[in-house]
C-alpha cells in the first residue's frame, strides 16, 4: 500500500505540522517532564538523555515517516503557529496505532481531544485503515477519556511495560465503520 505522507492537519484550535529535524530543540524542552512521559512505553530512555530528542527525530521518526510505516506531527496552536504545545502520531503496528503526549501547561483544555480528531480522521478517510487500536496505562485516566469519547471501546487488557514499571494496560479500539457512523454529517 502506498502511504502518503503525513500532511498538515488544521482544527479550530490547532495547527498539526509534521515533524522535521528542526522540531527536535522544541521537543527536548517539553517532553522530559514526568507527567509527560510516566505512562508511555518503557522504550522512551528515563532519565532523558540530553540529545534524546534528536536522536529520536533523526533516527526512528523521519526514517518511519520515510517508509511510509508512522506519521507523527507536532500540535501546535493555530493562533500562533510557531508555539508547539505536544506531538502526536501514528503507527502502521498491530494494536499500537495511536500515540501522543501535550505538555501539562496545556492539557486539560481539549487540545488532545481536537488533535486525536483531525489524525483519526487522516487515518480512516486518507489511509482507508479498518480500525485502529489505542493501548494505555490504566492509571491514565485522562487518555482513557479522550478514547472513550471518541466512541471507543475496550477490547483488551493485560500488563505494559511503562516508564513508570509494570501496569496493568487497556487497549482500546474503533472501527471505521463506526468512526464513519459518528461522522455521517462531517
Amino acid at each position: 500500500m502506498d502511504c502518503p505522507a503525513p500532511p498538515t492537519l488544521r482544527t479550530a484550535r490547532l495547527l498539526l505540522t509534521p515533524i522535521q529535524l528542526a522540531d527536535a530543540e522544541v521537543i527536548q524542552r517539553l517532553f522530559p517532564q514526568w507527567e509527560v512521559v510516566r505512562y508511555l512505553d518503557r522504550r522512551v530512555p528515563w532519565p532523558y538523555p540530553e540529545d534524546g530528542a534528536l536522536s529520536y527525530v533523526r533516527d526512528v521518526v523521519l526514517p518511519a515517516m520515510a517508509r511510509g510505516e508512522e506519521w507523527h506531527w507536532m500540535i501546535r496552536l493555530a493562533s500562533a503557529p510557531d508555539v508547539a504545545i505536544g506531538n502526536i502520531s501514528l503507527f502502521d503496528q498491530p494494536g499500537n496505532n495511536r500515540g501522543f503526549w501535550l505538555a501539562p501547561a496545556w492539557q486539560g483544555r481539549g487540545y488532545m481531544s481536537e488533535a486525536c480528531e483531525a489524525v483519526s480522521r487522516f487515518w480512516f478517510q486518507t489511509l482507508g485503515r479498518p480500525s485502529m487500536q489505542v493501548p494505555k496505562a490504566v492509571p491514565n485516566e485522562g487518555s482513557r477519556r479522550i478514547s472513550e469519547r471518541e466512541g471507543m471501546r475496550l477490547v483488551g487488557r493485560d500488563e505494559g511495560h511503562f516508564v513508570s514499571g509494570v501496569l496493568p494496560r487497556e487497549t482500546w479500539e474503533l472501527t471505521r465503520e463506526e468512526w464513519l457512523a459518528r461522522h455521517a454529517e462531517d
